[in-house]
C-alpha cells in the first residue's frame, strides 16, 4: 500500500492529521463502526472522565483493526464525535500521541454531537483502514 498525503495547507499536520490522502495499491478496506468506551462486556465505562473515555474508545479502535490484522498504521480515515469539543480539546493529545507513535496522520473529521447512542458517552471514534 502507498499513502501520499495531500496537504494543500500546512496547519493541519501540526494538529497530527492530512487534509487529504492518496492511497494506491491496497487490497483490503475495513470500515470501522464507531467505537465508544465500552468495556468487553457492552457496559459504558468512565463516566464523566474523558481523557479516559477517549484512550478506551481507541484501545476499541485498535481492538477491531487488530482482528482485521491491521493496526492505526492502516488508518486513513478517522471521525470524531464528541458531545463537548472544548472538553476533549486538552485531552486531544491521548488521540495525536499514539497516533504519531503508529505514524500514522489519518484524515481527520471533529464534530460537536448533542448526543451519542450510550448515554455518559463522550466520545466515538469511527475510522477507515486500508492494507
Amino acid at each position: 500500500m502507498e499513502r501520499t498525503a495531500v496537504n494543500p495547507v500546512t496547519w493541519s499536520q501540526a494538529l497530527g492529521f492530512n487534509q487529504g490522502e492518496v492511497v494506491s495499491g491496497h487490497a483490503r478496506t475495513l470500515y470501522i463502526s464507531g467505537q465508544t468506551a465500552m468495556n468487553n462486556d457492552g457496559k459504558p465505562q468512565h463516566d464523566g472522565d474523558m481523557a479516559a473515555q477517549l484512550a478506551l474508545s481507541l484501545d476499541n479502535l485498535e481492538a477491531v483493526l487488530d482482528e482485521a490484522g491491521m493496526s492505526l498504521a492502516n488508518l486513513v480515515r478517522l471521525n470524531v464525535y464528541t458531545t463537548d469539543v472544548d472538553l476533549l480539546f486538552p485531552d486531544y493529545g491521548v488521540l495525536a500521541s499514539r497516533l504519531g507513535a503508529a505514524s500514522v496522520a489519518p484524515t481527520t473529521t471533529m464534530l460537536g454531537v448533542t448526543r451519542l447512542a450510550i448515554p455518559g458517552q463522550m466520545v466515538e471514534l469511527e475510522g477507515t483502514a486500508v492494507a
